[in-house]
């Protein structure tokens, strides 16, 4: 029970350390960790909006679903995500921050979020932490997950727990899903589905209110584990039928774009190669991992740069 105790104690304070940016005891990190992706993201933020490292590499990310589970239909969920950038919101003290994943502070702004503005922030214990999608055309947050709300770390509760807890705290929530002026961004919850194949194929023939961008499915038992996990794999709703071996409902999420041949390729020879390197330790492991790095990078693969279609579609890309 002690050790239980003690990992508990930690997610408390890990939780209260990035509600109240309070680092005191905690080791200082190099600035130069995050290599390629924190220099390609400070093009992007003011140098007044730089935060320490604090806030990086804090949500969970997906790889490619190329090995299919065989406890699939039975012990994971499905949640379909729209176009949109991932972010680490932090409502807490009466305003609400967004960040990048390498730590970057983009926005401020109040939100009916608990802890979100200073109405309804009244002691400093309510705070919420969500991992978002936010989709800049809709001006909209799509909560995919929490991690904490109103000062209670969920990160250590299964999936099934935290997205049943989500969906029922949302509703709690009067006017976060509308924009006004002391919510100038919509907080919407998304949806998840059963993996089964009959709800796979309802699922791709559904209409959703937004530009689907892919498939995250989600091991019903895993903990929020911020970096990247194999109990949270990634497919474009092409890829379904190949991947997943099911006969879906043509589409337009179904539809096979020019590409697709050639980057369920790629994805899975870049995850072989990935393996192969880290079985025999060899130091081309981190060469493999480059060759990967999309998956960290984007949840949808872009088409390579010099064609038509690359150029276009990696400007919708969303990051994972």
């Amino acid at each position: 029970l002690l050790p239980l105790s003690r990992r508990r104690l930690d997610y408390v304070n890990h939780a209260r350390r990035l509600a109240e940016d309070d680092w005191a005891g905690v080791e200082s990190e190099g600035e130069d960790e995050d290599g390629e992706d924190a220099e390609e993201e400070e093009m992007d933020v003011d140098a007044g909006k730089k935060l320490p490292k604090r806030y990086a590499n804090q949500l969970m990310l997906s790889e490619w679903l190329v090995d299919v589970p065989l406890d699939l239909e039975q012990e994971w969920v499905v949640v379909v995500c729209p176009v949109g950038k991932r972010a680490l919101v932090v409502a807490s003290r009466g305003t609400t921050a967004a960040y990048t994943k390498s730590g970057f502070c983009v926005n401020r702004f109040p939100s009916l979020l608990p802890g979100g503005n200073r109405h309804n922030s009244t002691s400093e214990k309510v705070y919420c932490i969500l991992d978002c999608i936010y989709n800049e055309a809709k001006q909209t947050y799509y909560i995919l997950d929490v991690m904490c709300w109103r000062g209670h770390p969920v990160y250590d509760c299964q999936t099934d727990f935290r997205f049943f807890w989500l969906f029922s705290k949302i509703q709690e929530e009067e006017g976060l899903g509308e924009k006004s002026r002391i919510n100038p961004f919509k907080f919407v919850g998304l949806q998840n589905f059963p993996c089964s194949s009959d709800s796979l194929c309802k699922v791709l023939a559904t209409d959703f209110p937004f530009e689907v961008d892919g498939l995250l499915f989600y091991h019903k038992q895993t903990h929020y584990t911020p970096g990247s996990t194999p109990l949270v794999g990634w497919l474009r709703p092409y890829m379904v039928p190949e991947i997943l071996g099911l006969a879906v409902p043509a589409t337009v999420l179904t539809a096979k774009p020019d590409y697709a041949g050639r980057q369920l390729q790629q994805i899975i020879e870049s995850k072989k190669s990935k393996k192969l390197a880290a079985e025999k330790g060899h130091p081309s492991s981190v060469a493999a991992a480059r060759n990967g790095h999309y998956e960290l990078e984007h949840l949808s693969t872009p088409e390579p740069a010099n064609s038509p279609e690359g150029r276009d579609e990696a400007v919708s890309q969303m990051e994972n």
